[in-house]
């Protein structure tokens, strides 16, 4: 098999040269010479028995096989980088703790509760690696993992945690605030978050606010929670978030609720276990300490509510 395995070191500069386009910039990142690097480039192109990059004035330009190629080997380059540095990570008494997470969830919720965790378990190394999506669930080593609850693992174990109270926030300022309150979104710009198209129209239907904007995907639009909320904060309009991920904006006044209704008929997390996992001491410690943040929270999972119940949340009087 090896035969048909390039080298690492032609691999790194195939990868650095379709990165940076330039020959020179990837033999000064790998401190190597400009005619090393070259040279790896058509040893590579010798074994494949294509031409991988066009050359010009202007720089070094990947191929349209070499674009193919590119895309296959770049994601086993750095699995191959997080094997090794999980590796080179693992300490002698086996209490390496490598949590997966949904990035929203880890930034707002997660975060702010481990140094408890930690300050109880000294002697666990935690490496908490976030992705935004179920992708890599079953191809990285994780511990264990918390993901959206609709997210497939085969054979993995998957235990609810808690549900996700969605919020309509907006500017303490806002125009439209005091209407918005009384369930008049027509005149409200909605923000949208581009891996949620959609959403308005849930949180309308189970709030039951039947006065919406006749175009309601027309918004700006964003990628990230976090950039979603800065548009709130800069009032181009009304944004729909997971109540924890503002709590504290909501508690600070530089945030408010645009209307009383907390979804929690929306998404869900679980919390997910590799399929065939040996009992491990660290991993049950914060697994049993996940589930007491979560109950202690309020945050538990419950039955989804529907009509326009509202659950607990904080916000300043509509001016």
């Amino acid at each position: 098999m090896h035969r048909h395995i390039p080298s690492t070191r032609a691999l790194l500069a195939f990868e650095a040269v379709a990165r940076h386009h330039s020959v020179s910039q990837a033999a000064e990142e790998l401190c190597i010479t400009h005619s090393a690097v070259s040279q790896q480039i058509r040893h590579l192109e010798a074994q494949l028995g294509v031409l991988l990059f066009e050359r010009s004035a202007r720089g070094s330009r990947l191929t349209p096989a070499g674009r193919r190629y590119h895309g296959q080997v770049v994601g086993d380059l750095l699995r191959l980088q997080n094997h090794t540095l999980e590796a080179m990570a693992q300490r002698p008494d086996g209490t390496r703790l490598l949590v997966g997470c949904v990035p929203v969830f880890a930034e707002r919720w997660l975060l702010p509760r481990l140094p408890a965790f930690l300050a109880r378990h000294r002697h666990c190394s935690l490496h908490l690696q976030v992705f935004p999506t179920q992708t890599y669930m079953a191809e990285l080593p994780f511990d264990l993992a918390v993901q959206y609850d609709d997210a497939s693992w085969p054979g993995a174990q998957a235990t609810p945690l808690m549900r996700e109270v969605v919020v309509a926030v907006c500017a303490p300022g806002a125009r439209h605030r005091r209407a918005m309150a009384r369930g008049d979104f027509r005149a409200a710009p909605l923000l949208q978050l581009s891996s949620r198209l959609g959403a308005w129209d849930d949180w309308f239907a189970r709030a039951g606010i039947t006065r919406v904007p006749e175009h309601r995907l027309g918004g700006h639009r964003f990628d990230l929670f976090s950039m979603l909320v800065e548009a709130v904060r800069a009032d181009l309009g009304v944004g729909l978030v997971p109540q924890y991920f503002v709590q504290r904006e909501l508690d600070a006044g530089t945030l408010a609720l645009a209307h009383p209704h907390a979804d929690t008929g929306a998404r869900g997390y679980s919390l997910f276990m590799p399929p065939a996992r040996e009992p491990d001491p660290t991993v049950a410690a914060f697994t049993q300490w996940l589930q007491a943040e979560v109950a202690a929270s309020g945050a538990g999972v419950t039955p989804p509510q529907r009509g326009g119940a509202a659950a607990p949340a904080t916000a300043a009087p509509a001016r």
